[in-house]
């Protein structure tokens, strides 16, 4: 089954607009998705890992992660959840930051709400929209292989549903 991989950027309204169909049905993708020891076996595009060192999946809470390179290089990321509607939404505010969650000074900020939708088939479709604060930003992710890696992660999480 296709798996229908949409990346729309939109430089003028600074968001790129997310979707994609997995073959798994959506309370085990949403798990994928709000499970940190399942979320570190896909979010990263291979050789790289992720490694998360907070996770408070509430309303006010934050993921503190780190994508991890193959030298040990560490990039971390913070996530802010701003909204959860149990199983079908997540929103969150996301920025760089050092390893104790403190933002990088001037760095950029980013908003993405994703929304997880059954689908005919016993099957799923994961759509976010990611809005980018400044144009620069969404620049520096399209520049910056953002497209590949999203892809790459996604196949990630067809092999991790498909050996739960």
């Amino acid at each position: 089954m296709t798996n229908n991989f949409v990346f729309e950027p939109d430089l003028a309204a600074k968001k790129i607009y997310i979707s994609r169909e997995f073959n798994a049905p959506v309370e085990k993708v949403w798990r994928a998705w709000t499970e940190p020891a399942l979320i570190e076996k896909w979010i990263a595009p291979k050789p790289w890992t992720a490694e998360t060192k907070t996770w408070d999946f509430t309303v006010g809470g934050v993921w503190l992660y780190a994508m991890v390179g193959t030298d040990g290089q560490r990039f971390w990321v913070y996530a802010l959840f701003t909204a959860i509607e149990n199983g079908s939404a997540i929103s969150t505010t996301g920025m760089f930051c050092d390893g104790d969650g403190n933002p990088v000074a001037g760095g950029p900020k980013s908003y993405r709400d994703t929304k997880f939708l059954s689908i005919d088939g016993n099957r799923s479709k994961v759509a976010s929209v990611i809005t980018f604060e400044e144009e620069s930003t969404i620049k520096m992710f399209m520049d910056g292989g953002f497209k590949q890696g999203t892809g790459a992660s996604f196949n990630n999480l067809d092999e991790l549903l498909a050996s739960e």
